[in-house]
């Protein structure tokens, strides 16, 4: 008895810690601001796919000229995507149709890129859409900027 109620409370202080962590790193991320809930499809078919499969939850930050995207789901403390903001082409906009729906945030807008020649999409929210496209609009000058 006295060794089931140990390894309850081990268990159940290992998913508090767990927790504890998962909810730093959050904030670590966070911490330096100019952050977003942006969830993200990498390498997506020409045609397309609204299925709802493949999204990842996450968290973009502005980092100078790049956007790093986090899981929200990770431990990691770096980034699992860096898009800079020269190699990115946006070639449209999309709102969310069919299972993607369920896949993500409400009110979600999927925007289109070319990011490498890798074909991805970003779902956001209508504010952190302006703003992304604000940032990308705002290269220096001499860069090049694709924004459809």
């Amino acid at each position: 008895m006295v060794l089931a109620l140990t390894v309850c409370g081990l268990v159940v202080a290992l998913v508090v810690v767990g927790l504890f962590v998962f909810g730093l790193r959050r904030r670590l991320i966070q911490r330096s601001g100019g952050t977003f809930d942006c969830s993200l499809r990498w390498d997506v078919p020409e045609k397309g796919d609204a299925g709802g499969k493949g999204w990842s939850y996450g968290v973009a930050r502005y980092n100078g000229d790049r956007v790093e995207w986090y899981r929200v789901f990770s431990y990691a403390l770096r980034p699992r995507r860096v898009l800079e903001r020269s190699a990115i082409e946006v070639a449209g906009r999309r709102a969310a149709e069919g299972e993607e729906e369920l896949a993500l945030l409400s009110d979600a807008i999927i925007l289109t890129c070319l990011h490498r020649g890798t074909r991805l999409e970003l779902a956001m929210s209508e504010d952190a859409l302006t703003g992304f496209l604000a940032w990308l609009e705002a290269a220096p000058p001499g860069q090049r900027v694709n924004v459809a």
